[in-house]
């Protein structure tokens, strides 16, 4: 560890620092530019991801038995533009009973759908689809570290992001490492302490009445996590050394298992299993394929023939191993049994 400059009190958990510097004034996500101006999502790389998240909403529309009010919430909107391309893919029997919700801090888009309600938290109730892109990593949490001694202590970091040790783990947070990302003896192993994302994707998951609610992130597995942890920094399209004074993105990757077990444990929930799987498979059965389009189309009908072309590149970016292909889908089903994938 680094032992960095300034008072005793500029160092803190990365969870505290991470909450300034992306949420408070003048954080990152408070920005203008937005996300998009930094990295590029399922969202930004094709509107097919929104066409498959219409296409799982029209399900989610089914299973209910198609209810005069169909919610749909995209938690960690950005600036709003999975909902945009949601509404624009719905049929139009669907959309005239979908109340779309974008829910994030940030101000609203000036040219933003006037259909869309923005606001900076969940509506009461929902039935329908939450889904939540990209959120769950961006909400803050704290780094432990073994010690020399083989003692997990927590991280603490200055404005400038150097670190150092801190007290030993004890109550919640060791309890929740020792159940779902115990540290080897190796001094320097790391974990990020993902308590604060399951409480948040519990809290989300309660305010489901009847639907499903939908997490979608990159993640790890018990007994397959990262040995030195995962957090970082993204600005203006490049990973970088994660700093926590609000000039740069600070994400780590999500233990989706533990936050299964969280909404599960949810009085909603019981009795509903939920499912893992991977953006590849998810995509997949929401009809995204890349599927290249027979040569004969290009005699046929060339526009259509370089128009599906492109859809197909499109679609294998968002399928590709090693690339978005490997992002987790956490599926919670909510007052239903039916389901949707």
């Amino acid at each position: 560890m680094t032992k960095g400059p300034g008072a005793e009190s500029a160092w803190r958990g990365w969870r505290a620092a991470t909450e300034d510097a992306l949420y408070g004034p003048g954080g990152f996500y408070r920005r203008p530019e937005g996300p998009a101006g930094h990295f590029r999502t399922s969202v930004h790389a094709s509107p097919l991801f929104a066409g498959a998240v219409a296409r799982l909403l029209c399900r989610v529309d089914e299973a209910l038995g198609r209810p005069e009010r169909l919610d749909f919430a995209d938690l960690g909107a950005g600036r709003g533009e999975l909902v945009t391309g949601v509404l624009a893919a719905l049929p139009a029997e669907v959309v005239a009973r979908t109340r779309a919700y974008a829910v994030e801090l940030a101000d609203r888009p000036a040219d933003l759908d006037e259909r869309i309600d923005w606001r900076d938290e969940l509506p009461d109730t929902i039935t329908g689809l939450l889904f939540a892109n990209e959120w769950l990593d961006n909400v803050p949490v704290d780094v432990a570290e073994t010690d020399p001694a083989g003692v997990p202590r927590a991280v603490l970091v200055a404005p400038d992001g150097t670190e150092r040790l801190g007290e030993p783990l004890e109550g919640p947070a060791a309890d929740w490492l020792a159940r779902w990302w115990p540290l080897p003896a190796e001094p320097g192993a790391r974990a990020e302490i993902g308590l604060p994302r399951d409480l948040a994707w519990a809290a989300a998951v309660r305010r489901v009445a009847r639907g499903l609610a939908v997490a979608v992130d990159y993640t790890h597995a018990l007994g397959a996590r990262p040995l030195f942890g995962t957090l970082t920094g993204f600005r203006e399209g490049r990973e970088t050394t994660p700093v926590p004074d609000g000039t740069c993105d600070i994400t780590a990757h999500v233990a989706l298992d533990a936050c299964a077990v969280a909404g599960s444990a949810q009085e909603n929930t019981a009795g509903a299993a939920p499912r893992l799987l991977t953006q590849r498979d998810a995509l997949r059965a929401l009809d995204v394929t890349g599927a290249r389009p027979p040569l004969t189309l290009a005699t046929t009908d060339p526009a259509g023939y370089v128009r599906a072309l492109a859809r197909a590149g499109e679609a294998a970016e968002l399928t590709a191993t090693g690339g978005l292909g490997d992002f987790g889908w956490l599926l919670q089903p909510v007052g239903t049994d039916q389901a949707p994938l």
